[in-house]
């Protein structure tokens, strides 16, 4: 009961944020803007093109970089302002209050994206047809449920909400550009075998290629990676490899939170 308590409060002060409001406008705009563009520009029997490439990075890039800024400022603010202090006066774990800042974080960007969502079918109303890319829907709730995770974890990190916005830039700009770009270096100097290995080894140790290659996986277009590919795509294509990518997505999860929920304890005990 308190911790229902705890996260309607903690919902409702992300809502009233300025900042998060400013982000749900933007989100929303970009969101509405690029799945109006996939829908008119590509049709449902084409398969992965420009567009779908474009639309792909955009939510990768975007949604994540959000919820890395927000969710990690957000606790690093409780623990700067002494906000977690008075919560520890009351009869609330430390792994209550973690779970209840990663349930808050992921009801704020489900309103967002409930919001994007219903201007897009909005508008497919007005012109006639009624489409949501509903790979994109799954992808999307992913993304949050992934990287809100990762983002309780940086704002524990950090030392106060600047350290937590830069931590969080560090972690956005590793998963999706600096790791790659590293990878392509790599690429440059080795075998063609020890790079695919390289690759498949990125796949699982970065969150946004672990999440796009979900995205490729169960949308049938596991192809664009290529022939020297086929055995790891079979595999992952299997009932097995199924149940090994859902558990892989676990420990994505509930790795993060419970290293956070660990370092806030050993933090409050050295205070």
């Amino acid at each position: 009961m308190r911790n229902r308590l705890f996260i309607r409060l903690e919902w409702r002060q992300m809502l009233r944020s300025r900042w998060m409001q400013s982000v749900a406008l933007l989100f929303v705009f970009v969101f509405a803007s690029i799945s109006l563009i996939q829908q008119i520009a590509l049709p449902n029997d084409l398969g992965f093109t420009r567009q779908t490439a474009s639309f792909l990075n955009l939510l990768l890039f975007l949604l994540p970089l959000f919820i890395l800024t927000i969710g990690s400022m957000g606790v690093a603010s409780d623990l700067e302002s002494g906000w977690f202090s008075l919560l520890k006066t009351y009869p609330m774990t430390v792994l209550q209050y973690v779970i209840g800042k990663y349930i808050a974080l992921l009801l704020s960007f489900t309103l967002i994206l409930l919001l994007a969502f219903g201007v897009v079918l909005s508008m497919s109303g007005i012109s006639g047809e009624f489409y949501l890319p509903t790979i994109f829907v799954g992808l999307s709730i992913l993304i949050m449920l992934i990287f809100s995770s990762i983002a309780i974890l940086c704002g524990i990190i950090a030392k106060n909400r600047l350290h937590a916005l830069a931590i969080s830039l560090v972690v956005w700009a590793l998963s999706l550009l600096l790791l790659s770009y590293a990878l392509m270096a790599v690429g440059t100097v080795v075998a063609g075998h020890i790079l695919q290995k390289l690759t498949i080894v990125m796949i699982h140790i970065n969150p946004a290629e672990w999440i796009r290659y979900g995205y490729f996986l169960f949308s049938g277009q596991t192809s664009v990676l290529g022939p020297s590919f086929y055995r790891f795509n079979q595999f992952y294509s299997s009932p097995t490899g199924l149940l090994v990518y859902a558990i892989v997505t676990l420990i994505w999860i509930v790795f993060p939170i419970l290293l956070a929920k660990w370092l806030l304890e050993k933090r409050g005990r050295q205070v």
